[in-house]
């Protein structure tokens, strides 16, 4: 999915806490422990679409996967990801039972049809009873503004471009909201970053990205043209024309701060999974590969590795894609 994956995934490690609220709505005591982090092997894809739950003091495992549309391959991936998450979970911890675990497929875009709410993958033999995986379905595009914003959180606001009944009027409230409940400029750039991605998914033909574009350049103006996806945005509105004559000098001069945008994202990520800041040679590479591969490979590796390993494959020849 690109930067839609690469925007919702960074927000929702920010916020899991919203993310649970919304999806397991009907359990009353349940306690957020953290993001499932295994180092089983790279083979087995990244785990961080999987949190670690205590739900009535016994433990769970709830597992989101972000899906741009309903597509055939959404159960084969659930039920792969599945098998990678219990083997991880059962070497963690051998001889313990491997907590239960729930997935919820959270749906981007698709058919204006009311899809189903539950998929399943079967793998059983016809007439057999069922084997395999069944996961929930959480169409996000075809829920409201309305009942996006029922959901209590800022991290649900960043849908309602998606929404079926979105306009511009209903988009700058989400935008003022956004404004007034984000705790700092990097967290209301983050939650600006993902709006705007959900705005180009634009499943219902709003046609409103160009609109959000202006809203929120109007309500932050410096601050977003900083950060990667959404500089990205405004110099692309720029070359179409789509911004007043007067803003293109400066967005020029704004494209040269994009580099810094990649590293301080980036290397705050690398900070996180090492203990510590990026050497200046260390930030080389990190760009280096940034240019060569896209910054959202980079930050798969980022989640990917840990310790000896991220450094040596910073350090490694970057191989052609």
């Amino acid at each position: 999915m690109g930067d839609a994956d690469i925007a919702l995934r960074h927000l929702a490690r920010r916020r899991p806490e919203d993310l649970v609220r919304a999806l397991v709505p009907e359990v009353r005591a349940i306690e957020v422990l953290g993001w499932v982090d295994s180092q089983v092997t790279t083979l087995e894809r990244r785990l961080d679409k999987a949190l670690r739950l205590r739900v009535d003091e016994q433990p769970r495992v709830l597992h989101v996967e972000f899906c741009f549309a309903l597509r055939d391959d959404v159960p084969d991936r659930v039920f792969e990801y599945l098998g990678f998450l219990f083997a991880a979970l059962r070497r963690e911890a051998p001889g313990e039972p491997v907590p239960p675990i729930e997935s919820v497929a959270v749906v981007l875009s698709g058919r204006r049809r009311r899809l189903p709410a539950s998929g399943e993958r079967r793998i059983a033999w016809p007439g057999r009873p069922f084997s395999g995986a069944r996961f929930r379905v959480d169409a996000v595009y075809q829920r409201t503004v309305a009942e996006l914003r029922a959901r209590g959180s800022v991290l649900w606001l960043v849908f309602a471009p998606l929404a079926r009944d979105a306009t511009a009027a209903a988009l700058r409230e989400v935008v003022a909201e956004i404004h007034a409940r984000a705790g700092t400029a990097e967290e209301r750039a983050e939650l600006y970053t993902a709006l705007l991605v959900m705005a180009t998914v634009d499943p219902w033909g709003h046609t409103l990205h160009k609109e959000l574009v202006k809203m929120v350049e109007d309500k932050e103006e410096g601050l977003l043209r900083r950060t990667p996806i959404i500089g990205e945005m405004i110099i692309e509105a720029e070359q179409r024309g789509e911004l007043r004559g007067e803003q293109r000098g400066e967005l020029r001069g704004e494209q040269r701060g994009k580099q810094e945008a990649i590293l301080e994202l980036l290397g705050r990520l690398f900070a996180r999974r090492i203990g510590r800041r990026p050497t200046s040679e260390e930030e080389r590479m990190i760009l280096e590969r940034a240019h060569a591969i896209g910054p959202g490979e980079v930050e798969d590796a980022l989640l990917d590795l840990e310790g000896e390993a991220l450094v040596r494959w910073l350090a490694e020849p970057i191989r052609p894609s």
